[in-house]
């Protein structure tokens, strides 16, 4: 098992439970969305299973390690090992998105190969292949605040593929891209996830792109998991529970072509 978390809980400083009494086991390899509206819990979630935060009760297992039981330098070891998209990516305006993409190795390199790294970049054909993956090779040595914001989502997705890490959690890594670059760009991911036998997990406020690209999809609501099935076995009702009393219109009628002849579960 790649990834388990048992009964965790998240509560922020505030006060805000964004989390209660979790339950989620990701197999090796396996290819996982995660819907639900907005408040749900979704990037609580992935920042939980990529060790950025810590439950506040419960267990979590990250590639066999109990992520919170180990050491601090072996719990840096184990994040290096995880690659995690972030929907607006961290990246200083006046990068070049050679030295944004190279990034993805600076957990897994020295510091002063860090350091010389910013200075002159060590692997320009690294660099190159994982932006040329996503269409942006041409972008190399641009400076990131040349870029549009869809663009930006790409760079952080390539500096991720660069990393080659064995789990790859997205958050809403394609919000700023129109449907049919979103699309793309989520097949790519889905790719490189199969080919190199990666743990991709996504959350993503498109359902039917999580329909349509991922095998299984887990419906979170109020902190809670409200289902978890194959995505073929994602009903109407079970997406009308999901976004009830949402203010905005419920994302079914959008999906409706994709999952009116599916059967609920």
């Amino acid at each position: 098992m790649t990834l388990r978390l048992h009964q965790g809980s998240l509560r922020h400083a505030n006060g805000v439970e964004a989390l209660r009494g979790v339950d989620v086991q990701i197999g090796v390899g396996e290819q996982v969305a995660i819907i639900g509206p907005s408040g749900a819990g979704k990037s609580s979630l992935l920042n939980l299973l990529a060790t950025a935060l810590k439950p506040s009760s419960g267990e979590i297992e990250v590639l066999g390690e109990r992520a919170w039981h180990v050491s601090s330098p072996q719990r840096q070891r184990l994040r290096a090992r995880i690659g995690l998209v972030h929907q607006a990516p961290p990246i200083p305006p006046r990068q070049r998105v050679i030295t944004a993409v190279l990034a993805g190795k600076l957990g897994q390199w020295s510091l002063g190969k860090s350091l010389l790294n910013l200075l002159h970049p060590l692997d320009v054909a690294g660099a190159r292949a994982a932006l040329a993956q996503l269409d942006l090779g041409e972008k190399l040595f641009a400076h990131c605040q040349q870029l549009s914001g869809g663009q930006l989502q790409r760079v952080g997705i390539a500096r991720v593929l660069y990393q080659a890490p064995e789990i790859l959690l997205a958050d809403e890594p394609v919000s700023a891209m129109d449907p049919v670059l979103a699309g793309h760009t989520l097949s790519i991911l889905a790719r490189h996830a199969r080919e190199h036998n990666v743990t991709l997990v996504a959350s993503l406020h498109a359902v039917e792109l999580a329909l349509a690209h991922f095998p299984r999809v887990i419906g979170l609501r109020d902190g809670q998991v409200l289902f978890d099935c194959p995505s073929d076995e994602v009903s109407r009702d079970k997406l009308d529970a999901l976004y009830a009393n949402e203010q905005l219109q419920s994302p079914t009628a959008a999906v409706a072509p994709l999952i009116v002849q599916i059967p609920r579960c």
